[in-house]
């Protein structure tokens, strides 16, 4: 079988892409996404234990071991995954492309950087750095392996943008015929150019000099308006299709889960953003512009070969060479565009921190050491584009090389045949404009090489996120009226893959309708956490949520996130009005229900001094509120919504014992029904809860009201004595 190379998206999917190589090696074709489901990637990346679980869930027997060079080269079957450099993971190809024994290099699958051969030395340094040993994961495959279905990738690269380009059909069609008129018109004007030093010139007919102008004039005339008419239809034709493909991106990005927020860098999709730019100017430049031109240079081909099949000849030879010169790079082009890409992100993310963490940055007089690193990224990103200059210099030296040499030498050999009576003074100049035409789509064909690579490697890069598996699922629905109780049972979860610690252990909990549960405990205790996992924002690893009597996972996540209103740790002010934050769903705001939930949160008087009132811009691109202000504008937005469901995580944290006591009491009528889940550490927030839960290390130690578990003196009680101000 073959050896198959892929390349890493992202610049932690080395080791899902690794087991895809050796996946195909088998005969099994994996999409990544796939890959890194079944290894619980994060941001971090994938550890080797995780990149085992994924291989066995596609049927491979693993083994993860440690063994010296000699045992790889002797006893270990190939292809495996290597740890290189203790940050990273590559494969070692099988046995018939490494020949270790005859001295050779040994061939190295790297999804960073592609297959590259080292030394037996730098194989070592790399493999296993200061030891004897390195550590690698022997991959068998088992009977399961090809009985399952391989998960097959969907439409990527130029298939998935020719379903965009599919609904302009008829416009392309409108095109194409436009090149075909064009083509014939510019046909003739090699034939009035010859006519006209031929019979005009040489015979000194000055009508027909007259009537050769005139016809070119009206050819020009016809060219031009065709030329016009082509650039509208491609400038409509383009721009509908560039806002389509960022559009969907936008739609796709907002349908895919908060896991998948959780695993890329605020960079990585920015980058992703960016690549949009590639692809429109893919489509606006030459691309379709030069698919066109290609039917001159076929036509003007025809025409040559007429005049003469030696011009012809050598105009087709050292146009492949100069084709042929920029395809041997583009395998190392698309190589430093990956790498081209990581460093971008990387910048991203950086200038990113700066800009939005420049207040602690001045507070810890970290400025120096922040800008190193940015310097630091911006030193690779020079590297990266240093040699991206310097490849692109090498493909047009030779480009040009070729075509400077080419027109040379059919200029040298038009005049000898003119010279020797095989073609006339008219038949020359004819020829001499038949090679301009020819080399102008010559010209757009190897410009359009390098920028569908570019359209290519971006349209890749976007269609793995099309790929990806959407929050709303099939079968997903509505609940009926009357939901009833939250119910966990046996629910653990962790954010790692298996072998991570468990956030939450075993949890059993009832959480009534229409009543409220206090959840407390110390930090890092899994509240939160317990929190998202009613949102539906991660699916537990074990046990389920019900609510009545269907299980959460059934219920669509857009219809419960509906009926919630919740107020997040880390939530969000947007750049807008207040009175657009508070009602951030509405296209309109209620007034009646914003000073309502105004008043509720205890910051109507606030909103109301100022000079613009409920417009006033808030954000990014308003003014500045505090801590508090914030809380309560998010309080307000939550009571707004007037939810059957009440989400708040820590939500008066930020604000005084006066407002938080305001609000407490404005919201006990406003919780009159409805079901409310409360994480809190402050004892005036719970202790008038209906149900109190105690969580620690994840796991639920005491279930009670405030009465019962204060007498219990157990954890409930060491978590608000100091507020009680008990003894112990």
């Amino acid at each position: 079988m073959g050896f198959f190379f892929y390349k890493q998206m992202d610049a932690m999917d080395c080791g899902p892409t690794c087991l895809r190589m050796v996946a195909r090696h088998y005969g099994r074709s994996y999409s990544l996404e796939y890959l890194r489901q079944q290894a619980s990637i994060t941001r971090e990346g994938v550890n080797l234990l995780g990149i085992s679980e994924a291989a066995e869930k596609i049927g491979f027997r693993t083994n993860a071991v440690r063994i010296t060079f000699e045992q790889l080269d002797e006893q270990v079957d190939l292809p495996c995954i290597l740890h290189w450099n203790q940050q990273h993971f590559v494969v070692l190809p099988p046995q018939e492309y490494n020949r270790h024994k005859k001295g050779e290099k040994i061939l190295v699958a790297d999804p960073g950087h592609g297959l590259v051969k080292v030394d037996k030395e730098t194989f070592l340094d790399c493999w296993q750095g200061n030891s004897n040993t390195g550590t690698i994961l022997m991959l068998e495959p088992t009977a399961a392996f090809y009985q399952k279905e391989a998960m097959q990738e969907a439409a990527t690269g130029f298939r998935f943008l020719f379903n965009y380009i599919k609904p302009y059909r008829k416009y392309i069609v409108q095109l194409f015929l436009s090149v075909l008129v064009a083509s014939v018109l510019s046909l003739t004007l090699p034939f009035l150019t010859q006519s006209l030093v031929d019979y005009g010139i040489n015979r000194n007919n000055t009508g027909f000099v007259y009537l050769v102008l005139v016809s070119q004039l009206l050819l020009f005339a016809g060219s031009t308006a065709i030329e016009m008419i082509r650039s509208w239809i491609l400038l409509h034709m383009n721009s509908r299709i560039n806002i389509h493909i960022i559009s969907d991106f936008l739609i796709k990005l907002m349908k895919l889960p908060i896991r998948f927020f959780d695993t890329k860098m605020i960079g990585d999709i920015h980058q992703r953003i960016g690549d949009h730019t590639r692809i429109q100017n893919f489509l606006t430049g030459t691309t379709l512009s030069t698919l066109f031109s290609f039917v001159n240079l076929l036509v003007f081909t025809v025409v040559l070969a007429v005049y003469s099949l030696k011009i012809l000849l050598v105009f087709v030879l050292f146009s492949a060479a100069a084709i042929g010169w920029i395809l041997f790079f583009l395998r190392r082009r698309k190589a430093l565009d990956y790498k081209r890409f990581q460093r971008m992100s990387e910048n991203e993310n950086i200038l990113f921190e700066l800009i939005t963490g420049m207040q602690e940055i001045k507070l810890n007089n970290c400025e120096t050491a922040r800008r190193w690193e940015w310097e630091q990224v911006q030193a690779g990103l020079f590297k990266v584009n240093v040699k991206n200059l310097a490849l692109g210099q090498y493909q047009q030296l030779g480009s040009v090389f070729f075509h400077q040499l080419k027109n040379i030498l059919i200029s040298f050999i038009t005049a000898r045949e003119v010279m020797n009576g095989h073609l006339t003074l008219g038949m020359m100049l004819s020829v001499s404009y038949i090679i301009g035409q020819m080399n102008s789509p010559l010209d757009q064909l190897l410009t359009f090489i390098q920028s569908a690579q570019d359209a290519k490697m971006s349209l890749d890069r976007l269609g793995e996120i099309h790929n990806r598996q959407e929050e709303e699922r099939a079968g997903q629905e509505a609940l009926p009226a009357g939901n009833g109780d939250i119910r966990l049972e046996n629910v653990s979860f962790q954010y790692g893959p298996k072998q991570s610690p468990f956030v939450l252990k075993n949890i059993n909990l009832v959480i009534p309708e229409g009543r409220v549960t206090a959840i407390v405990g110390t930090s890092g205790s899994g509240k939160t956490t317990l929190l998202k996992l009613l949102l539906q924002f991660y699916e537990p690893g074990n046990g389920q949520v019900w609510v009545g009597n269907r299980r959460l996972q059934e219920i669509s996540p857009r219809w419960w996130r509906r009926q919630c209103g919740n107020v997040m740790q880390d939530g969000f002010i947007f750049s807008g009005s207040i009175a657009k934050n508070i009602a951030i769903s509405d296209e309109k705001p209620d007034k009646h229900k914003l000073i309502h939930a105004a008043e509720a949160a205890n910051i109507r008087d606030f909103i109301e001094e100022l000079p613009l009132g409920y417009q006033t811009k808030i954000g990014n691109s308003g003014g500045g509120i505090s801590a508090g202000q914030k809380q309560r504008i998010q309080i307000a937005r939550a009571i707004y919504k007037d939810p059957r469901y009440l989400f708040f995580d820590e939500a008066t944290s930020a604000l005084d014992a006066n407002n938080e006591s305001i609000i407490m009491r404005n919201l006990e009528a406003l919780f009159e029904g409805k079901t409310v889940v409360v994480i809190a550490h402050r004892l005036s927030t719970v202790k008038h809860a209906d149900q109190i839960v105690v969580l620690e290390k994840g796991e639920i130690v005491e279930v009670g009201t405030h009465a019962t578990l204060t007498a219990q003196k157990g954890n409930y009680f060491e978590l608000v004595k100091n507020q009680l101000e008990l003894g112990g």
